[in-house]
Formats: C-alpha cells, structure tokens, sequence
C-alpha cells in the first residue's frame, strides 16, 4: 500500500477528487472499468510520481483489472513484488528501449500456454525510469522487452526528453496490441483520451466535450461487462 498525502506544486489548492486527483469538475471516475485483459501490468513507480495529478499510470489500474502498483526502492525491494514476479501462472518482462549493455536480455514477445504475461512498467520521468532499470538489481533476471511505437504522443501535459517517447499509459496500450488485445488497447487509449481532454480543460477553463466519441465507447464497454 502506498501511504497518501497532500499534492503541493502548481495547482495544488484546486479542489481535487480524492480518487482519480483531477479537478472537481474534470474528475473521470464515471468512465472508470475493470476489464480483463490478456495481459497484466505491475507499475513500478518513483516516489515523485505517487501523488502527481499528471501521472499516466494510474489510469492503467482504472481500466485494466489485476493492474498492481509497487513503489520502487533501490535497496528494500517490495516483498510483495518479488513474490508476484516469481508466480508459477506469469510470464513477466521489464518493459524498457533496448540497450547495447543488456542486448542478451532483450526478447520478442511470445504468448506462452498456461502463463498470462506480466508487463513491468517503470513509472516516472525518463530520467527516472533509467536510473531505476540500472539500480533494480532484483530485476535482473528478468526478460527486457521494448513496446512497438506505433504513433506520436497524445500527451501534452508533460515534455518528453526525447522524441517518440510515450506516457506510461501509451506504453500500456502499446503492449495490449502487442499481445494481441486489440479491444483492451482501445480501452486503454480512450480512456488515457479522457483525461488527456480533462486535464486540458480545467487547467485552461475550457468546457468540456460530453459528446466525445471515446466517453460514449467507454459507456458502451462498461455497458457489455455488466451483461
């Protein structure tokens, strides 16, 4: 469990919902569903991301059941993490670019029967995220695989350092098409749409879009699971 507290940067007096930290009136959590993918995610994530409104990854947990969320610590690993990521049923990879100093590492997806795979997202800032690769000693013996990137980041609430790069969310739909879950993709990505919108909206005092094509996707899909 990931103990809360008050966010305090820019932004922090707005009145925020408590679940998925955006404003009041941009909050999303009427768009929220658990849907059983073919894959699972364990979020790996910085300290600095835990209470970040901006942050992607919690958005992978809104929508795709069995999403867990570890914090990351250099030297006192999360027991839980390391009793998940050595279960008989998974099959997890670290999803990270590919590297010269670890090519034996890097492998392609293959679906193997009887084990659901488990993609390893680390989340924070791309600085962050490398360090938190090359200091995670625990995760050593694990497959690396890199996500296919297949279009330009939608997100603008943030800078990539590095052209190409995606949010953590991205990265998640990335991966369901990889592993061949084409309708957990779409879910992802109108989702992450969602917030990308809202967030926008209130920071600039914008309305908002009620009639967008993705709300009324994610209406339907919430619809068909309670069938």
């Amino acid at each position: 469990m990931i103990e809360a507290k008050p966010f305090i940067a820019r932004g922090s007096k707005t009145e925020r919902c408590e679940s998925c930290l955006l404003s009041i009136r941009a909050c999303i959590c009427e768009y929220k569903l658990q849907y059983d993918a073919l894959a699972s995610f364990y979020l790996l994530m910085h300290h600095d991301e835990t209470f970040k409104p901006t942050n992607t990854g919690r958005l992978i947990e809104d929508c795709i059941a069995g999403t867990q969320r570890f914090k990351w610590s250099r030297t006192e690993p999360s027991q839980q993490l390391l009793e998940a990521i050595n279960h008989q049923d998974i099959d997890p990879y670290i999803v990270f670019p590919e590297g010269d100093d670890y090519q034996e590492r890097m492998v392609d997806f293959e679906l193997k029967p009887g084990k659901k795979p488990v993609f390893i997202i680390l989340d924070g800032t791309w600085r962050q995220a490398r360090r938190m690769f090359r200091h995670s000693r625990y995760l050593d013996h694990l497959p690396v695989i890199q996500p296919r990137v297949t279009s330009t980041s939608q997100y603008k609430l943030r800078k990539a350092p590095v052209a190409g790069q995606l949010c953590t969310a991205e990265v998640a739909a990335e991966m369901l098409k990889l592993a061949g879950d084409q309708k957990g993709a779409e879910i992802m990505s109108d989702y992450f749409s969602v917030f990308n919108s809202h967030y926008r909206a209130a920071r600039l005092n914008r309305p908002l879009d009620d009639e967008a094509e993705e709300k009324k996707r994610l209406k339907t899909y919430q619809l068909s699971s309670e069938v």
